[in-house]
């Protein structure tokens, strides 16, 4: 069976202005173009004179499949008026990475080359993303012309911290493609959570048996940072809290991270009244050792010994037993057999709204897996999904929320 039976998160088929100038990162531009285009996004690159410095169009046309723009004053027919064509084909305009002339150009109206009057023209989402020296960055003008940006309506990108090109620390690196690329999928998702603060569990958790042994499950995390990142782009409030995993953080997510069950309990406990919804994927361990040893438990011991067990809580169960008037809960049920019915006992038994069923005995819908099937049962109706993608699945498992908060 095919992972993908319906439309998949992605920037598949948009059409990106993508606007390269004179900054030493323009490299990493050849690498981002290269992502676009593998994602089946359709890019038009406009490079400045100074940019022609750094990197060569040849390169960019390679990547992008498509000519590369430049000239304000091109006789070629189809090309006279680019800085009005070129706007109104475009979803968006990206400029990465741009230095402080060109911030300083786009923030006071100038149309001196082909990019600028290009982003003068757009009437579309323009998204910045500043790349130059900190002592540039933080100047007085370039942070007033950064502001004036901002209120003209585009997206700023904050620049990432680190070494920069000329051996100065701190602020000015151009950001991360994944921060980037989550904003440009957010402009052109609907913002149906815009104001909803969510709060989400995810992975599995450890419940130490000695120094170095533990007891756990195989869950990766996959599904519950799926969540969080399309809950993201959808314009929520998200705070992840997660067990030991290893991925990557999901941009402009608030993280806290937890290693018991117990720690999990307590971290969502805290944070738990003010949220407007909450969904509990993580896979929290049933048990742990009575018993933690202090010291490592050596072999000739442990062919005799009898580890004593006791329940962690559950802490669905828990928040369904105290949730406030228009809190929404879901829960994940991740079951073996008897999948529906399983499902529809954990919805009553812990008062929640929702309860998405996956089968952990499939080999691509159970753990550590892109891919996931699963099974949306309210009270009064039960949806059976097809085999997606793990963000295609969480957008799926949203749009229900959305349905149930809107009813």
């Amino acid at each position: 069976m095919a992972p993908q039976t319906g439309p998949e998160p992605g920037l598949q088929g948009r059409h990106i202005l993508f606007g390269v100038t004179g900054s030493i990162a323009a490299f990493k531009a050849a690498g981002w173009i290269r992502s676009l285009a593998r994602e089946e996004a359709r890019v038009t690159v406009v490079m400045t004179r100074a940019a022609k410095q750094f990197i060569s169009p040849l390169t960019l046309g390679a990547l992008s499949g498509n000519r590369v723009h430049g000239d304000m004053f091109d006789h070629h027919p189809e090309r006279i008026m680019a800085h009005i064509t070129l706007s109104r084909e475009a979803d968006c305009v990206l400029i990465a990475p741009a230095t402080a002339q060109t911030i300083a150009r786009l923030a006071h109206g100038m149309a001196d080359d082909l990019l600028s009057a290009t982003v003068l023209a757009a009437d579309r989402p323009v998204v910045i993303c500043p790349a130059m020296n900190t002592n540039m960055l933080h100047h007085p003008a370039t942070r007033d012309n950064l502001e004036r940006l901002r209120g003209f309506g585009y997206t700023v990108i904050a620049p990432a911290c680190g070494t920069l090109a000329c051996g100065d620390k701190g602020a000015g690196r151009l950001p991360e493609w994944d921060l980037v690329r989550e904003t440009l999928l957010a402009l052109f998702t609907e913002q149906d959570l815009a104001g909803r603060r969510i709060l989400i569990t995810a992975g599995p958790t450890r419940e130490p048996l000695d120094p170095v042994r533990y007891l756990s499950n195989r869950s990766s995390g996959r599904m519950g940072y799926a969540l969080a990142r399309t809950a993201r782009r959808r314009g929520a409030e998200v705070t992840l809290v997660v067990g030991p995993v290893h991925l990557d953080d999901p941009p402009g997510v608030e993280m806290v991270r937890v290693t018991t069950a117990v720690e999990m309990e307590n971290a969502v406990g805290t944070l738990a009244e003010r949220m407007d919804i909450i969904v509990g994927a993580a896979a929290v361990a049933d048990y742990r050792p009575a018993v933690c040893q202090e010291r490592k438990i050596k072999k000739t011991e442990a062919a005799s010994r009898c580890i004593e067990l006791e329940s962690n809580p559950d802490i669905m169960a828990g928040l369904g037993g105290r949730r406030r008037p228009g809190q929404l809960l879901v829960g994940f049920a991740a079951e073996s057999h008897d999948h529906e019915a399983e499902g529809r006992r954990k919805l009553v038994e812990k008062n929640l709204h929702l309860v998405v069923i996956n089968d952990i005995l499939g080999s691509r819908t159970g753990f550590d897996v892109e891919t996931n099937q699963v099974t949306l049962l309210t009270g009064d109706d039960v949806r059976r999904l097809p085999l997606l993608s793990k963000e295609a699945t969480a957008d799926r498992i949203w749009d229900r929320v959305v349905e149930l908060l809107r009813s």
